[in-house]
C-alpha cells in the first residue's frame, strides 16, 4: 500500500542526507485519525486552527498570500456561527477541520478559501454572489460545487442521475472532489453520535463510491484512512483483531524491519546515495488485507520501509545498491517510475529477504514522488493554472493536469455517451469496484492504461474511441489474437482497423468489454442501429462463402514434381530432386537435402522442422545449391479475418504480382478469422517478397507466410 502515514517513532534519516532546497513537511494526515482509532481523543478544547492552517499552508507555500484566508474564516465564523455539530462542537470546527486536512496535504490558497466556505451557502445566509464578490469566480465555482454535491441523494433510486451529476461537476474542476472528500473524511472521523444504521449506511456509500474516486485521485492519504474507518464501522470484529495483532506487534523488543533499516541506511551510506529511510507502518485494512493472504503474521508484515531521495536517478542508485548488498526477492520488482499508474503514482517496489526469511518490502522515490503519492492531484496545486517558469523549465514541455488525459476527463466522454443514466451508473460502478489496473503497450511506444482482466476490445476502444467500431481483430505480442483476448500487463497490443465502412460491432463484445468507454460507446452503437450487431461484426458474404468457387484443384501433394520449377543442384550424380512440399523452398532460401528411397533427393529449407527431424535420427545430409532460378513454385498461407470482397482482392493482387495460382484452399472461418492456401507459380524466385507484401498490403490480411506442413513422411 502507497500510502501508510509516516511511524512519528521510526527511526531518524541516515546521517549523510543534505538539508533540501525547500522544507517538505512528513505528511502525517493520520496523527488525528489514528489516535482515535487506538484510543480515546482529547477533546477539551479546541486548537487555534486556523492558526494551523496558515502553519500547513505556508510549510508548501513559503510565499502564499493568506488574506484570502483571513477574510474566508472571517466570514465562515460570523455566519456559522451559533450553529453546532451533532457531537455537541461548534459548527465552524467542521470546515475548519476539512481545511486543515486539505493545507496539510498541500492544496494551493484558492482550494483553501473555497474550503472555508464549503457550507456557508448550503446552511448559512450568505450566498454565491457574494461569495464571487468578495473572493471571485474561481472561488464561487468550487462553493457552488461542492453545495450541489452536498445535495446529491445517496438513495438507490436517486443514485444513476444524481451521481451523474456529481461527477460531472468534479470532470469539470477536480478541485471540487479534494473538498468533497476532506468533507467526508472529517465526517466519517466523528460518525460516532450517529445512529449505528445511519453510521452503517454512511460508511457503504464511502467504500462504494468515494474511496474508488479517492484511488483514482491518487490521494492515498485520504483513501487509507477512510478505508480503516470503513472498517471499523462494517466489520467491527475483524477490525478489532486487526487493532490487537498491531499492538501486540508494538510491544515486540525484536523488530526486523528496524534490523533491515539500519542495514539498508548503511548501504547508502557506504555509497555515498543522499537519503531518508523511513518505517511505514501498513494501515489496519492493508494488515487484514495480509493476514488473510499469508495467516500468521511475522514483524515485517507490519510495515515496510520509504527511501526517499532527490532525484530520479537517485531511485534507481538505491535500487541497484540494495539488490547487489542485500538478497532482493526480483519477483516483487515492479517499476512505477519508468510507467506511473493512472492516478500519478510512481515509485520503485522492491523486496529484500531478512536473515529470518522474512520479507521487507522496500518503497524508493523522490520527495516529491512521495508528495504526489500521499496527496494525489491535490499536490499539484492548481491544475488548470498556467505553469509557472520553474515548472516549464522541468515538464519538458508537457502540462502535468490529472485530467487531461486521465480517468476523471473520461467521465465527461462516457456520461456523454451514455444512452441513458443507468446504463452509466452501471458501467461506473463495475469501473470503480476495478482496484487493480495494468499498462499495455502499443506498437508506436505509448502506453494504455486498462483495469485488470481487459481485453482487446478495451484497447481497441482506449485507443480510437468510435472508431473501434470497425476493429477486426489484434495482435498481442505480435500474434493474431482475438477481440476477446484478456491482456496482460506488459503485453503489446495493436488492434487491426478494417477498411470496410459497413463495419459494425457485435453484441458479442459487450461480453468481453469491461471498461466504461467500450461499453459504452458498443451500447450507444447498438441503441441506435435496432436489430444490428447480432453477427459477428462482418456481413454474410464473407471468403468462406466463396471457398466452393476458389477450390479449383487440389493442393500440391508433398514431394510432388512441379513443372518449371528452381532448379536445385545436390552433391549426389544421377539423383532425382525433388522439392519438399513441407517447406516449399526456392530461391535463395538456404537449402539443404537427404535421400530418401528410391535414389531421391528432398530439398528442405534448412529451418524447416523437418530438418531438425533427419539430423536427430542420425540421417546424412546431402549438399544442396541452387541452380537455374527463373521459375519457381511455392505454397503460401495467408490469415485474414472474414469481409466481402477479400478473395478477389487477394487473387488480383496475385495476378498483378504475376503470380499464376495453381491451387488454392479456404478453410471454414473460426471467431472471424479465415486462413488461406494458395501454391502459386512464380516466372521468378525474386519476386516473392513484392508477392508476399502486396497480398500483406490487402485489406484484412494480417499476415502472409510460407507454407509449413507437418509431416514423418520422408
Amino acid at each position: 500500500m502507497s500510502a501508510e502515514a509516516t511511524n512519528p517513532a521510526s527511526p531518524g534519516p541516515v546521517t549523510n542526507t543534505v538539508p533540501r532546497r525547500k522544507a517538505r513537511p512528513r505528511i502525517d494526515l493520520r496523527r488525528l485519525g489514528r489516535a482515535a482509532l487506538l484510543g480515546p481523543t482529547a477533546r477539551d478544547r479546541l486548537p487555534d486552527a486556523i492558526g494551523h492552517v496558515a502553519e500547513a499552508h505556508r510549510a508548501h507555500y513559503p510565499d502564499a498570500d493568506l488574506e484570502p484566508l483571513r477574510r474566508a474564516w472571517v466570514l465562515a465564523e460570523s455566519s456559522h456561527r451559533g450553529q453546532m455539530r451533532k457531537s455537541g462542537e461548534p459548527y465552524i470546527t467542521h470546515p475548519l477541520a476539512v481545511t486543515l486536512i486539505l493545507a496539510e496535504l498541500g492544496a494551493e490558497t484558492t482550494t483553501l478559501t473555497a474550503s472555508l466556505l464549503h457550507d456557508t451557502v448550503e446552511d448559512t445566509e450568505v450566498t454565491l454572489d457574494q461569495v464571487g464578490e468578495e473572493f471571485g469566480a474561481e472561488v464561487r465555482y468550487l462553493v457552488d460545487g461542492v453545495t450541489k454535491l452536498e445535495k446529491v441523494d445517496y438513495g438507490a433510486a436517486a443514485e444513476p442521475e444524481t451521481f451523474r451529476k456529481m461527477l460531472v461537476a468534479t470532470g469539470s474542476d477536480v478541485r471540487v472532489m479534494s473538498i468533497k472528500l476532506a468533507d467526508r473524511l472529517h465526517n466519517m472521523r466523528t460518525l460516532g453520535v450517529m445512529r449505528p444504521e445511519k453510521q452503517a449506511r454512511i460508511a457503504k456509500v464511502t467504500r462504494d463510491v468515494l474511496i474508488p474516486l479517492a484511488e483514482r485521485l491518487g490521494v492515498q492519504a485520504l483513501k487509507t484512512e477512510l478505508e480503516d474507518l470503513v472498517f471499523a464501522i462494517l466489520h467491527p470484529e475483524e477490525y478489532d483483531h486487526t487493532r490487537e495483532l498491531i499492538v501486540d506487534n508494538a510491544s515486540r523488543a525484536d523488530d526486523p524491519l528496524a534490523e533491515v533499516t539500519d542495514e539498508v541506511r548503511t548501504v547508502l551510506r557506504d555509497a555515498d546515495i543522499q537519503a531518508e529511510v523511513l518505517i511505514r507502518p501498513r494501515h489496519f485494512v492493508s494488515v487484514h488485507r495480509v493476514a488473510r493472504k499469508r495467516g500468521r503474521l511475522r514483524g515485517a508484515d507490519f510495515g515496510r520501509l520509504l527511501v526517499l531521495v532527490n532525484e530520479d536517478a537517485d531511485c534507481y542508485g538505491v535500487l541497484g545498491e540494495l539488490h547487489t548488498c542485500l538478497k532482493p526477492v526480483v519477483s516483487e520488482f515492479k517499476d512505477f517510475i519508468a510507467v506511473p499508474k493512472f492516478n500519478l503514482y510512481q515509485s520503485l517496489h522492491t523486496a529484500v529477504a531478512h536473515t529470518d526469511g522474512q520479507v521487507v518490502e522496500v518503497l524508493i522515490r523522490t520527495h516529491q514522488m512521495h508528495k504526489v503519492a500521499e496527496a494525489g492531484v491535490i499536490a499539484l496545486g492548481n491544475p488548470y493554472a498556467p505553469p509557472s517558469e520553474e515548472q516549464q523549465a522541468t515538464s519538458d514541455g508537457e502540462r502535468a493536469d490529472p485530467t487531461r488525459p486521465g480517468w476523471l476527463s473520461r467521465l465527461l466522454d462516457w456520461q456523454e455517451g451514455a444512452p441513458d443514466p443507468d446504463t452509466f451508473w452501471s458501467t461506473l460502478r463495475e469501473d470503480l469496484a476495478q482496484d487493480r489496473e495494468i499498462t499495455v503497450f502499443r506498437p508506436d511506444g505509448g502506453t494504455l492504461g486498462l483495469p485488470e482482466g481487459a481485453t482487446c476490445v478495451d484497447a481497441a476502444y482506449a485507443q480510437y474511441g468510435e472508431d473501434a467500431h470497425a476493429c477486426i481483430g489484434a495482435r498481442v505480442n505480435g500474434r493474431l489474437a482475438t477481440l476477446s483476448t484478456v491482456l496482460r500487463d506488459g503485453d503489446t497490443v495493436q488492434p487491426l482497423m478494417g477498411q470496410d465502412p459497413a463495419s459494425e460491432p457485435s453484441r458479442e463484445w459487450l461480453e468481453h468489454a469491461h471498461t466504461p468507454a467500450a461499453r459504452i460507446a458498443i451500447q450507444r452503437w447498438l441503441a441506435a442501429h435496432p436489430g444490428s450487431g447480432d453477427a459477428e461484426g462482418t456481413e454474410p458474404d464473407t471468403a468462406a462463402q466463396d471457398t466452393q468457387t476458389v477450390r479449383s484443384a487440389p493442393p500440391a501433394a508433398e514431394d510432388a514434381p512441379t513443372s518449371n520449377p528452381a532448379t536445385p543442384v545436390v552433391d549426389q550424380p544421377g539423383a532425382t530432386v525433388r522439392l519438399a512440399g513441407c517447406c516449399t523452398p526456392v530461391p535463395p532460401d538456404e537449402v539443404t537435402g537427404f535421400s530418401v528411397r528410391g535414389g531421391v533427393v528432398t530439398v528442405h529449407r534448412v529451418e524447416c522442422s523437418a530438418v531438425t527431424h533427419m539430423k536427430s535420427v542420425g540421417r546424412a545430409e546431402v549438399g544442396v545449391r541452387w541452380g537455374d532460378t527463373t521459375e519457381c513454385r511455392v505454397t503460401l498461407v495467408a490469415e485474414s479475418f472474414g469481409r466481402p470482397h477479400l478473395l478477389a482482392d487477394l487473387t488480383e493482387a496475385m495476378a498483378l504480382e504475376g503470380a499464376e495460382i495453381v491451387s488454392a484452399t479456404v478453410e471454414p472461418p473460426s471467431q472471424q478469422r479465415v486462413r488461406h492456401t494458395y501454391t502459386l507459380q512464380l516466372p521468378d524466385a525474386a519476386h516473392l517478397p513484392a508477392l508476399m507484401r502486396a497480398m500483406r498490403n490487402v485489406p484484412g490480411v494480417y499476415d502472409v507466410s510460407r507454407a509449413q506442413h507437418h509431416t514423418t513422411a520422408f
